[in-house]
């Protein structure tokens, strides 16, 4: 006999399953991205791209989709430099893995991030935007998200 789960446990699994989803797509998406373009990638940016990702839904979530989107492209690019920078920290200095440098890049912190990467991924934050919601949406009955650029 299959046991039904209470609606409370029920949901917290759901939304694990959420979290595990666009965490792993996104940690997917951001090394192959990489792959692409340097040849090359590291395990901590399949793990910062996956905390990307699970970071664009659950803002959308959380706020409903009501945001517009230049707002939300705001917060989720603060993110990914925030993200970035601490990774940077992290695996570049610290470990001095020498993952990437960005101190031949102009308006640069520490080689860590620089301005025109981060206009790069505020374009790459768009698609994660609407990546999310509807993975959110279509695998997971998640409302619908509705963007509006105002």
């Amino acid at each position: 006999m299959k046991r039904q789960l209470p609606e409370k446990r029920r949901r917290i699994a759901k939304r694990l399953s959420e979290w595990a989803c666009l965490w792993a797509l996104g940690g997917m998406i951001y090394y192959a991205i990489e792959m692409v373009f340097r040849g090359f990638s590291h395990w901590s940016m399949f793990v910062l791209g996956g905390f990307c990702l699970l970071f664009f839904g659950m803002q959308g979530v959380l706020t409903g989709w009501e945001d517009p989107l230049w707002l939300q492209v705001v917060r989720c690019t603060a993110f990914v430099t925030a993200g970035e920078f601490i990774t940077g920290i992290i695996v570049n200095k610290w470990l001095q893995l020498e993952v990437w440098d960005y101190s031949d890049q102009p308006m640069q912190l520490f080689g860590q991030i620089c301005v025109p990467f981060i206009i790069l991924f505020s374009g790459l934050c768009v698609v994660g935007i609407f990546l999310s919601g509807f993975v959110l949406h279509l695998f997971f009955g998640e409302k619908q998200p509705r963007f509006h650029v105002l």
